[in-house]
């Protein structure tokens, strides 16, 4: 996608929106069970619960095993049960976890009717330009987006204010600049960190760390597919700024102390930014709706580099239902009925849990517009690009964690985890 802003100029075209769960014609009569595994989440829990026991309704002969489980451990559990031809009949994962399941044929095409549109062309008209090319292998669609998720950084200003700094004014707009502030605010005792002024999203390297290397010309593999880690000078700036942020620099943060994300919506003079996604909204406002309501927050956007030679926000990524090719035919036509039921209710996603279904419908809504700073995320979104995936993205990941880490953590030479890690990567894209 090369610029989302045009959707916002897009005439709405909605998602096919049932007043009621249908009866599905080729469900009539029969029995089937249908597994969902889907990564946990309370709020969309709740939703999506509300919305098969619709369908089930609808259709009795039906019955769904509803199964969530925190993201990191789906994944392990997903490659496991596959391994073993055991996968659920649905589930979703982060493209760059999930885009493997398209390439190994683990996953079956979409059944266009029965997910509620016209044929191929009537779905992608509904969504958003490159929202569905990451699903999409030689003409054919293998997922209905959950979401789109890209992150930007919510700021407490009450910490702002209390470190002496305006958070209208002083908010950090480059690296160099998160580095400063952090300083600023940051509380010890000895060397354990009581109060963070910022820390990253770790272990997500590949969506929120590589477009740090990218604003500065560094690419994880070239366009041509011939070259993998280039532009060393881009890759050692960012790893030494790993190096001067970690516990063996200016102790700022890492990896060890609990997630940005989990303890920003406390408000106890914990963390003052953290990275997340609009679905933050939803989780502050159930977690604490006193700071929620507080006016004592904002959302600013993903920080450049001074010298950076391109603007590059955060690398988007999207959650995709998906239907296992194993399962029975019956099987995947309830489930992609169901699938179509439940994603037919966009703004409803987006109201009760601030998650993003990438529809022109959704962006052109008054309820997106009405969310708190939608307009930063859709402004970097505008101005970024889908995470980098294909079959080695897992391994990819793991080993930008374990080489941006060592350099934090353990000591490591920036320009030795450099030499490694290029030769990592080919080796890792090789093997497909």
């Amino acid at each position: 996608m090369k610029r989302i802003i045009a959707f916002l100029l897009v005439l709405t075209i909605a998602l096919p929106l049932f007043a009621q769960a249908p009866a599905v014609a080729a469900l009539k009569g029969k029995k089937v069970e249908v597994v969902i595994w889907t990564h946990e989440d309370a709020n969309r829990t709740a939703l999506e619960k509300r919305l098969i026991d619709e369908f089930v309704k609808a259709n009795p002969g039906v019955t769904v095993q509803y199964v969530t489980q925190p993201s990191s451990k789906l994944k392990d559990l997903l490659i496991a049960a596959f391994a073993a031809n055991a996968g659920p009949d649905i589930f979703n994962l982060e493209i760059n976890d999930e885009y493997p399941y398209i390439e190994q044929k683990r996953v079956a095409e979409v059944d266009y009717k029965l997910a509620g549109f016209k044929d191929m062309k009537d779905m992608q008209a509904k969504y958003m330009s490159g929202m569905l090319d990451p699903v999409t292998v030689k003409n054919k669609i293998y997922g209905l987006p959950l979401e789109l998720t890209n992150w930007a950084i919510y700021l407490n200003k009450k910490i702002f204010r209390d470190a002496g700094l305006d958070p209208e004014k002083d908010y950090p707009k480059t690296w160099e600049d998160v580095m400063a502030v952090s300083e600023k605010i940051v509380k010890r005792n000895g060397q354990i960190i009581t109060r963070r002024g910022f820390d990253f999203r770790y272990p997500y390297y590949l969506i929120s760390v590589m477009p740090m290397v990218e604003q500065l010309g560094g690419e994880l593999v070239s366009k041509d597919g011939k070259n993998v880690v280039t532009n060393d000078a881009a890759w050692l700036k960012v790893f030494n700024y790993f190096k001067e942020f970690g516990p063996n620099g200016k102790n700022l943060g890492s990896p060890t102390y609990t997630a940005a994300r989990k303890i920003f919506d406390n408000d106890k003079d914990e963390i003052a930014m953290s990275l997340s996604g609009l679905y933050q909204e939803a989780r502050m406002r159930e977690a604490n709706p006193a700071f929620f309501s507080s006016g004592e927050w904002m959302v600013i956007p993903y920080p450049q580099w001074k010298n950076a030679v391109k603007k590059v926000p955060n690398n988007y990524y999207g959650h995709y239902y998906m239907v296992n090719i194993q399962a029975s035919k019956l099987k995947q036509q309830a489930s992609w009925a169901l699938l179509g039921y439940m994603l037919s209710h966009g703004e409803e996603y987006l109201k009760t849990v601030a998650i993003v279904q990438p529809t022109k419908a959704l962006f052109e809504s008054k309820t997106f517009k009405d969310m708190p700073y939608s307009s930063v995320f859709a402004q970097d979104m505008a101005d970024g690009h889908i995470v980098y995936y294909s079959d080695a993205s897992p391994k990819i990941d793991a080993l930008l964690k374990d080489a941006f880490e060592s350099v934090m953590l353990s000591g490591v030479d920036p320009n030795a985890a450099l030499i490694k890690l290029r030769k990592e990567v080919k080796a890792a894209l090789e093997d497909l």
